[in-house]
């Protein structure tokens, strides 16, 4: 599965890579290199993030559907417990 980002998020991650390259390394890179290194990035780390965020989602929603009997329960046959007077006598 190839992970794509949207026109604006691709050009918000290319100013992202030349302004941490102008701020952090001994040379600044171009528009053109800082597009093929996000694409790298994409390609060769992009699915490892992704696999870990999809293992995170699966684990919570796991987690949400074995406490769904807690949180919706209801108790069975209880018409009679609830027609009863706590004396004994029926209302």
């Amino acid at each position: 599965m190839s992970i794509e980002l949207s026109r604006e998020a691709r050009q918000q991650a290319i100013s992202s890579i030349e302004r941490y390259f102008r701020e952090h390394m001994d040379e600044p890179i171009g528009n053109v290199a800082a597009g093929g290194l996000l694409n790298f990035f994409l390609k060769e780390i992009g699915p490892c993030v992704y696999n870990r965020a999809v293992a995170d989602a699966q684990e919570r929603m796991l987690a949400r559907t074995q406490e769904l009997d807690i949180d919706v329960h209801e108790d069975e046959f209880g018409y009679w417990k609830a027609a009863v007077r706590p004396t004994g006598r029926r209302t």
